[in-house]
């Protein structure tokens, strides 16, 4: 399985922000060009960026499309987009701008019958299931929603099993809200759980990537990629470094 470094830039109002935990109310911005520091990251070997709107995420709309289509615009890199996407529109929508992988949250855990129709239409390669989960308070693995504000009560494993088979996806990207933004470094025993269980899914790790060994580590536990945010976006590790692992 080809392992892929995803850098991230997460979008608010136009600016580069980034989330403690994914609480809106704990945000750090980092600049207001992000398809300039998105062509920084193409210009430093990226072939993949990651990208999300977390105003459509909580608002269930898109509100930065313009910003997506210069992302996607930028030569030799491919872009993975989401937030907000609710709709068979809206894959529609991000695809038609030039996005190459279109992730799907929300909907993933209240609709994943409709994920996989969409998974059927568009293809395996076009679609990225976003299963960000959190541990509950018996240290169950369970899904919230709606960028990341309301509990599902959905259990991770009942939809990876789902995905993996019946849906046909490829490409999960699970993010341990916990440690997301908190350069903890990544849930590398959930990894490998979910990894060792589902073999054919190309598993994204996200949340806490600090350096080198923690991508590393995660390519070791059996994940596709890893997503990096803030390390990249603090300097605490530079691209080409990540790139070269």
């Amino acid at each position: 399985m080809t392992f892929t470094v995803y850098p991230a830039i997460d979008l608010r109002e136009g600016r580069v922000v980034r989330l403690d935990q994914g609480d809106y109310g704990r945000e750090t911005r980092y600049g207001d060009e992000p398809a300039a520091l998105a062509a920084r990251y193409a210009g430093s070997g990226a072939g993949w960026l990651h990208a999300v709107d977390l105003d459509a995420a909580r608002l269930g709309r898109f509100t930065q499309l313009d910003v997506l289509c210069r992302m996607a615009a930028i030569p030799g890199m491919s872009l993975q987009a989401g937030g907000g996407v609710r709709r068979r529109d809206d894959v529609r929508a991000l695809l038609d701008a030039g996005v190459a992988r279109v992730v799907v949250g929300s909907v993933s855990v209240r609709q994943p019958e409709q994920v996989a129709a969409w998974i059927g239409e568009f293809g395996a390669e076009r679609i990225c299931v976003a299963l960000d989960t959190r541990a509950n308070a018996s240290g169950a693995f369970e899904l919230p929603v709606a960028g990341w504000t309301h509990a599902s009560g959905v259990p991770l494993l009942r939809l990876l099993d789902y995905f993996a088979g019946t849906a046909g996806a490829r490409h999960v990207l699970c993010t341990d809200i916990d440690r997301d933004g908190m350069l903890g470094g990544p849930n590398l025993g959930l990894y490998r759980l979910i990894c060792a269980k589902y073999p054919r899914l190309a598993i994204q790790a996200s949340g806490g990537v600090r350096n080198v060994a923690d991508v590393a580590a995660a390519r070791s536990a059996g994940c596709g990629g890893a997503i990096v945010g803030k390390a990249l976006l603090e300097g605490r590790v530079t691209l080409p470094e990540l790139l070269s692992c």
